[in-house]
């Protein structure tokens, strides 16, 4: 009977994390004071073991020796399994290339000498003052609130508008043995991951919408004026990419946006433009409700009777007076206005 061989499968196998199990003895204290305790010992069996052999008994010079040293020896080994874990720390264990257990609770532990600790992404560049720069690496998984600042990118939005747009992202370890296991390094991973997010939720939301209803309300969702949406909508988005990793997103918060260089004096031409139409359309409204209140209010006192043609000529001055740029100069007509 021949198997067939399913690739679905294989790559489900090689992607499911061991089952994790939490290391909650805290053994240290006490596997550490009987270490203390029998150093001296085996360093007086040693003594010992040397005094015999001064003495010519051989047999049990040697016995004593080789206790003592084989002693000295495995105290020194399990001196290797000591490890201190801090508060929003977490520690994942291998033996032998197979998962030992993980640490989650501050505190001094004692585990198999032989294990060691994993944390893909705990390996930093710091920069000093000077410019030099080194590397550090730690063991331990911290499980703190941390911050990803993003990178600004150019993104194109909805209208094809080139923009500039950068983001910080809130997130913290949730499950320390996904976060080694299941990626590669898991700080790399979700900078990969922001990256995408941010350009592709970019992409299906223009930058601003010029024209506007009646109510001056935008009626489409924009990414200068519905930040808080979308940044809602990117912290769901990377959550789901980043589940698996053992990852929690607390929040994305968008920190820059503006128009590339390349369109950005033109996108001020036109927001100018169309700041000073609905300004003058709002001029035009008032002056029109005054005059139309000035005509209504002469005729309705009789304070004087206007024909059609003087209507007019009031309406015109009226209007270049409310609707200019610059303050006007009367001039005052002492005769007829006839």
């Amino acid at each position: 009977m021949t198997q067939t061989y399913d690739p679905a499968e294989s790559a489900s196998l090689r992607n499911t994390p061991p089952e994790e199990r939490e290391i909650t003895a805290r053994r240290g204290p006490g596997v550490l004071a009987a270490i203390l305790v029998c150093f001296p010992i085996a360093i007086l069996i040693l003594m010992s073991g040397c005094f015999l052999a001064d003495l010519r008994r051989t047999v049990p010079a040697v016995i004593l020796i080789i206790f003592s040293v084989l002693a000295l020896v495995t105290l020194c080994i399990l001196c290797a399994g000591f490890h201190s874990v801090n508060p929003n720390e977490a520690m994942v264990l291998t033996l032998f290339g197979s998962y030992y257990g993980t640490i989650r609770r501050p505190g001094f532990y004692h585990t198999n000498p032989f294990c060691s600790a994993v944390n893909p992404g705990g390996k930093t560049v710091v920069t000093t003052a000077s410019g030099n720069s080194t590397n550090t690496s730690s063991n331990k998984i911290s499980t703190k609130i941390l911050t990803l600042n993003n990178d600004k990118q150019k993104v194109n939005d909805m209208l094809g508008n080139p923009v500039i747009i950068g983001a910080v992202v809130l997130w913290q370890v949730a499950d320390p043995t996904k976060a080694v296991f299941q990626v590669d390094n898991y700080k790399r991973y979700l900078s990969i991951q922001c990256d995408s997010i941010i350009r592709n939720v970019a992409r299906l939301y223009p930058y601003d919408i010029i024209d506007e209803d009646e109510d001056g309300e935008q009626d489409e969702k924009t990414l200068r004026g519905s930040s808080q949406e979308i940044a809602a909508r990117m912290t769901e988005e990377l959550q789901s990419k980043v589940s698996d990793a053992g990852l929690k997103i607390l929040e994305v918060r968008i920190t820059h946006l503006s128009y590339a260089e390349e369109i950005a004096a033109a996108m001020l031409q036109r927001q100018q433009a169309v700041a000073i139409i609905a300004a003058r359309k709002k001029i035009v409204e008032g002056a029109v409700s005054m005059v139309k209140m000035a005509i209504d209010e002469l005729g309705e006192e009789e304070i004087v009777v206007l024909d059609e043609e003087r209507k007019a000529a009031m309406v015109s001055n009226l209007l270049v007076v409310l609707c200019g740029n610059k303050d006007a100069q009367p001039i005052v007509n002492s005769g007829s206005i006839y």
